[in-house]
């Protein structure tokens, strides 16, 4: 079947949203909601987040059975509050690429958002070739969405379609705490 704009097309792309700037997991969660739409089965496993409270861990169980979202990290690694050792986040994020390349051999996603996961392998929790191992087991007809700062080059030259967002303000450097509902 030929593909229109008002299909999913064909062929899945690979989308990368990086970058030091706000907003990668929001553009993330923008194709969620365009995806739910239109009745598209979207799955999200998130590298990095696992542990603290953020809003959208209530929200998207509205979005089921067309979103599921699976937070299989062990929380943010080496700030404040972070009392797992390396290895645990390690353990975690193996287990989460184990958990997306089964995922996807399913064949139960028309989109599989990977959240965090560029951050994942520059924090040293994954490998840059266990990305490349996923976009490469990707089924043809699967989007993959894959968020987080510090996207290898590999990635990137692998990808359909890669947004930088940038950083030129930000309420952190008035003193200005995260808020719920925009930030978490």
């Amino acid at each position: 079947m030929q593909s229109t704009m008002w299909q999913m097309p064909d062929k899945g792309l690979v989308i990368v949203y990086t970058g030091k700037g706000k907003g990668k997991t929001t553009a993330a969660l923008g194709i969620v909601l365009r995806a739910v739409g239109h009745g598209y089965r979207v799955g999200m496993v998130q590298f990095i987040k696992g542990e603290w409270y953020y809003g959208e861990l209530t929200s998207s169980k509205r979005l089921e059975p067309e979103f599921e979202m699976i937070a299989a990290g062990k929380g943010f690694v080496g700030i404040i509050d972070d009392d797992h050792p390396i290895e645990d986040h390690q353990k975690a994020a193996q287990a989460a690429v184990a958990l997306v390349k089964e995922k996807l051999a399913s064949g139960s996603y028309d989109i599989m958002i990977l959240d965090e996961i560029n951050y994942a392998a520059k924090l040293g929790l994954i490998s840059e070739q266990d990305i490349l191992d996923i976009i490469a087991a990707k089924p043809d007809g699967t989007s993959l969405v894959l968020t987080g700062n510090y996207a290898p080059e590999s990635v990137i030259a692998a990808a359909d379609l890669v947004t930088e967002m940038k950083e030129i303000k930000h309420p952190y450097q008035k003193g200005i705490k995260a808020k719920k509902g925009v930030d978490f």
